[in-house]
């Protein structure tokens, strides 16, 4: 299961999403009202659980985690980072 798929899965799971279909690997988690800022502190503890790496506060930015691709590739810097 690729980290895209994963994260979608969770998001369908712990938030309410009316049409799945419309969750998209680009659509902001924010803007649309799917992940407010409190569910966005359960996406972190999800990555940090799934993927054993510890997100910083500074790495809490729109950048690294408005959508489900950019949350991809957050990960994949990460786990880049960590098996050096």
């Amino acid at each position: 299961m690729t980290v895209q798929e994963r994260v979608r899965g969770f998001i369908l799971e712990y938030f309410y999403v009316s049409d799945p279909a419309e969750l998209t690997d680009d659509t902001s988690l924010i803007d649309s009202g799917y992940v407010d800022s409190t569910g966005m502190l359960s996406v972190i503890l999800f990555l940090e659980d799934e993927y054993g790496f510890h997100i910083e506060d500074q790495e809490t930015t729109p950048e690294n985690l408005e959508t489900i691709s950019r949350i991809a590739a957050f990960v994949a810097m990460k786990q880049s980072l960590t098996t050096g």
